[in-house]
């Protein structure tokens, strides 16, 4: 009777044991599959970067004084468009301030004068300050935007001659699943940036020589993976 018993609490034994072996097994196997997917799966917060294909985006400019405007293009440098979640949240643009151009004025001469003198450090000093750079710090959606118009609040800190200041502007912002494509117009005052020439902020009496503070920098912006 005595040894009945042993035989079968050593049965019992080697059973716990066996199916406890095998639980563990299950277990550890569990635990790799998840810890696999885990690692498979994109996380829920994680950026995508998407390059600005300069060749597709364009820049311009829009300024005006007491007697008339001028209005020309900038190139962009190079640049990185931050998605999360399939909406843009961050980026950089970097602006080539040697590219500046005029469209208005048909003379070669008078062309050349008066990008000559933007250029200059009256203006942008682009021989010490070859680009400027715009850095999203924040993008919110509008609500009810109309198809087409701007549904993107955007701020941001926009870098000229080493002078950071914030700005913020609406867009209108689409990300597909490989381009991103953003339109915005931006107000720069250019006061706020020590650009002093023919300023009201700075100069008295200027009469018909005031240029305005503020001008137009409107960007389209393509950015492929």
């Amino acid at each position: 009777m005595k040894k009945t018993a042993i035989y079968a609490s050593f049965a019992a034994a080697l059973l716990f044991t066996a199916c406890n072996s095998n639980s563990t097994e299950t277990a550890t196997a569990a635990a790799t599959e998840t810890v696999v997917a885990a690692e498979a799966a994109p996380a829920s917060g994680e950026v995508e970067a998407y390059n600005v294909v300069a060749e597709k985006s364009e820049v311009s400019w829009h300024g005006k004084k007491v007697t008339g405007e001028h209005f020309g293009n900038i190139a962009l440098q190079n640049g990185e468009l931050d998605v999360v979640g399939g909406q843009l949240a961050g980026g950089t643009l970097v602006i080539d301030m040697h590219s500046l151009t005029n469209s208005d004025l048909t003379s070669a001469e008078d062309n050349g004068k008066l990008v000559g003198h933007l250029k200059s450090d009256d203006f942008f000093g682009v021989e010490k300050y070859p680009t400027a750079t715009f850095e999203i710090t924040s993008v919110t959606p509008i609500d009810g935007a109309a198809a087409g118009q701007p549904n993107y609040t955007v701020e941001g800190d926009l870098t000229i001659k080493d002078k950071t200041n914030p700005v913020t502007f609406p867009a209108t912002i689409n990300v597909a699943e490989d381009v991103v494509t953003a339109q915005a117009d931006v107000v720069v005052d250019r006061a706020k940036y020590d650009i002093r020439y023919g300023s009201n902020s700075f100069f008295d009496n200027l009469g018909d020589k005031a240029i305005d503070d503020e001008f137009t920098v409107s960007f389209d912006v393509t950015a492929q993976k």
